[in-house]
């Protein structure tokens, strides 16, 4: 039966203080379980000590989950970026609703291949759904996404990209910072806050496109 199998490792995990990464990527794969927990066939599992993957319901919960994870590293501060492989392919033995160990077949063995062979690229987003058209609406947009996010840096922006991200509202971020307006101001329109939430909204659209509607 084909599934939506999600994988995904740390970049450059090795340039990291070991116990803190791992505890931070435990801490992210925690998060979703919890808040997902009805939309995950087999839950994100750490299956070696810089990689998970897990089996999605469908594709909205599977661009929901990326998307949410990525956020997630953001309003925590998080020194670490991942790099995901999303693939429709075939589970062919029994599937572990308790935790994405023990199975086998063609998706995952397709999935982990890709998530290997992406270490050598720069790009951290990859999806196959088995429809060209669709495939091509996200990985697109998930590329603009990519080239917005890589650009803000931990720490200080990452603090005022949380305030944007919970209110798009300068005003009201700037009053929640105790910061100049206008200084709110400039700083949007620098992290290219407007670009972020159009392309979110891009993605938002395709998730839940109909296959029929990509042809």
């Amino acid at each position: 039966m084909k599934q939506f199998i999600l994988m995904s490792d740390i970049i450059g995990s090795s340039n990291h203080n070991q116990e803190l990464l791992i505890e931070r990527f435990k801490q992210c794969t925690s998060y979703i379980n919890k808040k997902y927990i009805d939309h995950l066939i087999s839950p994100l599992t750490i299956t070696l000590g810089d990689e998970f993957q897990g089996i999605i319901a469908n594709l909205k919960s599977s661009i929901d989950v990326i998307i949410d994870l990525e956020e997630f590293i953001i309003n925590n501060n998080f020194s670490l970026k991942l790099r995901y492989v999303l693939i429709y392919g075939e589970i062919e033995t029994n599937i572990n609703n308790h935790i994405a160990f023990e199975m086998l077949g063609k998706g995952l063995t397709k999935a982990r291949k890709l998530l290997n062979n992406n270490k050598s690229k720069e790009e951290r987003f990859y999806i196959d759904i088995d429809n060209a058209n669709c495939n091509t609406i996200i990985n697109n947009s998930f590329e603009i996404y990519q080239n917005i996010i890589d650009k803000w840096k931990l720490g200080k922006d990452y603090k005022l990209i949380s305030s944007f991200l919970k209110n798009y509202d300068y005003k009201i971020v700037a009053e929640h910072l105790n910061k100049n307006r206008s200084l709110i101001w400039k700083r949007e329109k620098t992290l290219n806050m407007s670009s972020y939430f159009a392309v979110k909204e891009i993605l938002n659209v395709a998730k839940n496109l109909n296959y029929e509607y990509c042809l």
